[in-house]
């Protein structure tokens, strides 16, 4: 409904107001939201007394204790229980979520919703926060989508967003009243106030953090103070206090840092003061953060999540987000761990978390590691090599294997018995969602060190071969594409299922490809690649295979493709099979599917259908819609006045042998655990009910291993950085040698969004987030390049040399963390230190992976600057290879892979966006100006064209 209080409001009378509606459900319109700031209980009773007798689709909803259509209102209150709130509904927690938006999946993305409610979530939190998402229309469509489903509508929204935009076109979608997370003081009070008052004109409630212009609170005294001020200035607002939820920090305790013994006190504390000093406030938080410290110990975890929310919630707590498969019954927990708990808790002893470990491993339960319970080691020899198998366990490996082997007529009977009976059993449980790929990784270890052992005997005895095998698959990175971890883990679960891989590396060149497949009677070849230019090259193999009389199945997979790229730009180059495999769990499917000789045909044929129609459906389409580059230019984004500000430091800055153990408190670690296929949002995924234990068991190993790469020097960082003059002059951006500003160092090429945009909303191009050269204002750019992977190949080899996948997986996507750490550390230091436009920054890391500072940092070969040749000036102005090591293939990917760069733009409404179609338009404009020919140009940019 209207909002009567907002400047565009309404004057209507309750029962003209019911008139109108009335008018609308005729007509269809019949899904009715009140609750709105200052619609009030006669607006509602008018309207239900209006709608009788019309028997609507589904239940109007309203926020007053008002019954309508058989519905009870949501209320959250003192009489309310604690209130759990669903988080799967987040592209940054949830793999699965986010694969499906990006997918455009939008029907099957609603269905996570429902299984949330289904499951007792009574509140639902959507986040669409991701770079190549257009995060307010997928926030818009879907909220739109949930709306309509009775199931899903009957319970709150929680807009979650580090973009206030996608906030604000939330709340505009929802029925009744929702909930924003969140707001803060720590932009301060003019900018808190701004959005307090959008919030209450859309008549949500809103999550307050205690976070001040200081930081995150962390003492009782800094919680109440920031919470006591938020509520003061909201109040004086005329914010309703009732709709106020304060998050006041939930930080682990017993860490073994004296300063984090009192946080659990800290914080009921805090909430209970809130609760009796901030009349008609709510309190939440993030509740598994408190057991952090005893990540893999889930029994203690739920001891000390029922012992803490049993104090909390008598505090006052309202609501928060918890696994409700870690919650207990207090009275139930044994006497001796619920009194250690409680000591933990309530801070009651300074030994207290030592006491609690004391008694932690007498009730770790399920959660003790196979390798620590050694009764299978009791069993045949047989039953325990399976036994290792399943659980990667090489402890005796080598000696398991010798015994089997004695026992054996010849030592192939040894893989092909117990050995690959324990493969089965891997690939078995991977295929039923029952294993995990750090455990195939694990188990595929286990396997490679046995057959190791095996194969001089086997050369011995004249064997011919190996193990019988279901086929044979050549794969490979190709040209110009230095990114393998993907690929390796394919190449790990196919060996797991008995398919013989033969793995040719990254950077392969299409002819390597193809005369390994032909030396190795191939049955299936399959191509990897992360960057863009990866996809030319890729239709390029298949181009060849069918020149060179190929009829072999071709996988395609990697970061970039996708089934529509696949059946559009590749499978017709080739008249035989082309598959696109999106991830290690369906590339045994569709090997097994594409080698068998029953189910083969009618497959491949169901293949070639299914991308014909892809095809048809592409060349049917209006496709995106394009305005002019004129069009486009007219339309750029214009601001306000802005200052810039003058780099303390100007000029190119070299970071050698950067210190590793300042770079690991700026790790993120949600990409790690993608790296394995497991999805769920740090920390929340170390809990999670299905992946848990797994993820639980590969974060400490990383966390080991991450720790021997800091203290043993495994790799060296390396970086280089520069801040230069620069101007806009068009959609390029001119850097300069010095403040005259009269010769140039490098032009920065760009391309702006060409599609029609919205009404008020800008093509953007980056140009625009740097001073024209025009307007005489001198601004300025950075740029970077930053890698932390040189000496991994030396450690690779060691791994390899030990037939260990799982240790050379861990380290380059620990490297791979290292380096963005490097990247977020670095463009910290930029901003308060070397370009000190923002000194006085004090952000969480947090905050920094949800990118809250002021600036950004793109990247050519991402969306918002998607020609990765670009790359080449860039390393050429910060003379990049003599300062870091770091190269660029002939296809732009940097070497080593762990490497990250990119440009430094520091204006306040600086912002990501995509490029996702250009016209032959600025196509040849861009190339004119890029003095590059249109073949070429053509070729670069082919994803966007």
């Amino acid at each position: 409904l209207p909002n009567p209080l907002a400047p565009t409001g309404y004057d209507e009378t309750p029962e003209m107001l019911a008139g109108e509606i009335v008018d609308w459900a005729r007509h269809g319109l019949i899904n009715i939201a009140g609750g709105c700031c200052g619609t009030t209980p006669a607006h509602i009773a008018a309207i239900a007394k209006a709608l009788e007798g019309i028997a609507p689709r589904r239940p109007a909803q309203t926020d007053f204790s008002l019954r309508l259509s058989g519905l009870e209102p949501f209320n959250v209150n003192e009489q309310s229980l604690f209130v759990n709130v669903g988080e799967r509904t987040n592209v940054t927690g949830s793999k699965a979520f986010a694969r499906l938006i990006l997918g455009g999946q939008f029907a099957e993305a609603v269905a996570v919703a429902r299984a949330q409610v289904d499951a007792g979530a009574q509140v639902i939190d959507v986040n669409m926060d991701e770079a190549m998402l257009d995060s307010q229309a997928a926030m818009v469509k879907f909220l739109n989508l949930i709306a309509s489903e009775p199931d899903i509508a009957r319970v709150p929204v929680m807009v979650d967003s580090s973009k206030w935009e996608v906030i604000e076109a939330g709340l505009k979608c929802l029925q009744g009243k929702g909930i924003v997370n969140s707001i803060s003081l720590k932009e301060g009070e003019a900018k808190f106030l701004e959005q307090a008052r959008k919030v209450r004109r859309y008549g949500a409630a809103v999550i307050v953090m205690a976070f001040d212009e200081q930081g995150q609170a962390d003492t009782r005294e800094r919680k109440t103070s920031i919470c006591k001020r938020s509520y003061d200035l909201l109040v004086k607002e005329g914010f309703p206090p009732g709709d106020i939820v304060f998050d006041p920090n939930v930080f682990a305790i017993a860490t073994g840092i004296a300063e984090h013994d009192n946080y659990a006190v800290d914080f009921i504390e805090a909430t209970r003061w809130i609760r009796a000093n901030l009349p008609g406030a709510k309190v939440s938080g993030g509740i598994s953060n408190v057991s952090f410290s005893f990540r893999g110990n889930d029994p203690v975890r739920e001891a000390i999540h029922t012992v803490f929310l049993y104090h909390a919630i008598q505090a006052g707590l309202s609501m928060g987000i918890v696994n409700a498969g870690q919650l207990g019954v207090y009275e139930d927990i044994p006497r001796e761990l619920r009194e250690r708990v409680e000591d933990v808790v309530l801070n009651r002893r300074p030994d207290a978390g030592e006491r609690l470990i004391e008694v932690a491993a007498s009730v770790k339960g399920a959660a003790k590691e196979s390798t620590q319970d050694l009764a299978w080691r009791e069993k045949p020899v047989r039953e325990r090599l399976a036994h290792a198998m399943v659980k990667g366990i090489t402890d005796f490996i080598v000696a398991d294997t010798e015994e089997a082997r004695l026992a054996s007529t010849r030592p192939l009977d040894v893989i092909e018995g117990p050995l690959m009976d324990g493969m089965n059993v891997v690939g078995d449980l991977f295929g039923a969602g029952k294993m995990f790929l750090p455990q195939v990784v694990k188990s595929a270890r286990v396997m490679k060190q046995a057959v190791a052992h095996l194969l001089p005997f086997i050369e011995a005895d004249k064997a011919q071969g190996g193990a019988s095998t279901k086929g044979k698959i050549v794969i490979a990175t190709v040209k110009g594409d230095v990114h393998d971890i993907g690929k390796n883990i394919v190449g790990v679960v196919l060996a797991c299922n008995n398919y013989e891989v033969v793995d040719l590396g990254v950077m392969v060149a299409t002819d390597k490809i193809l005369a390994a497949a032909r030396e190795h009677h191939a049955d299936v070849i399959g191509l990897s690649g992360l960057i863009t230019p990866s996809l030319e090259e890729m239709a390029h193999v298949a181009a060849e295979m069918e020149r060179q009389g190929f009829t072999q199945p071709l996988l395609i997979g990697g970061a970039t493709t996708s089934r529509a790229h696949t059946a559009i730009k590749i499978a017709p180059h080739y008249s035989g099979t082309t598959v696109y495999v999106p991830d290690a769990s369906r590339a045994v499917g569709v090997v097994s599917s594409l080698t068998s000789s029953e189910q083969g045909p009618a497959y491949r044929a169901g293949i070639a259908s299914d991308y014909a129609k892809v095809r048809e459906q592409h060349s049917r389409k209006q496709g995106v819609q394009l305005v002019s580059l004129e069009a486009a230019r007219t339309n750029r984004c214009r601001f306000a006045d802005h200052t810039p500000t003058k780099p303390k430091q100007l000029g190119v800055q070299a970071l050698a042998d950067y210190d590793l153990a300042a770079l690991v408190p700026f790790l993120d670690w949600a990409p790690f655990f993608q790296t394995w296929d497991l999805a769920g949002a740090y920390p929340a995924i170390l809990d999670d009910p299905k992946v848990g234990e797994t993820a639980r068991q590969v974060f400490a190993d990383g966390q080991a291993m991450l720790e021997r790469i800091v203290a043993e020097k495994w790799l060296t960082a390396n970086g280089v950085f520069g801040l230069f003059p620069a101007n806009a002059v068009g959609d390029d951006v001119e850097l300069y040698t010095d403040e005259s500003r009269q010769t140039l160092r490098l032009i920065w090429h760009n391309l702006r969004q060409q599609q029609a945009r919205p009404e008020g909303k800008p093509n953007y191009c980056l140009s625009d987030f740097v001073a024209p050269k025009a307007s005489s204002v001198a601004d300025y750019v950075g740029a970077f390049a930053v890698t932390a992977g040189i000496g991994i190949e030396e450690k690779l080899a060691e791994f390899a040399a030990q037939h260990d996948d799982y240790n050379a997986i861990l380290l380059k996507a620990l490297a791979d963390r290292l380096a963005e750490a490097f990247a977020e550390h670095l463009h910290q230091r930029v901003r308060r230190e070397f370009w000190g436009y923002a000194t006085d920054e004090a952000l969480s890391n947090k905050e920094l992976i949800e990118e809250k500072y002021r600036g950004i940092r793109p990247a050519a070969g991402y969306p918002a600057c998607p020609d990765h040749t670009e790359k080449g000036p860039l390393f050429t102005l910060l003379e990049a290879e003599r300062h870091t090591g770091m190269v660029l293939t002939e296809s732009f990917a940097m070497h080593p892979a762990a490497s990250v760069s990119g440009y430094y733009l520091a204006h306040p409404e600086a912002r990501y966006f995509a490029v996702t179609k250009i016209g032959r338009d600025q196509l040849e404009d861009y190339a004119k100006r890029k003095g590059m020919g249109m073949a070429e140009a053509e070729r670069w940019l082919a994803p966007v064209l």
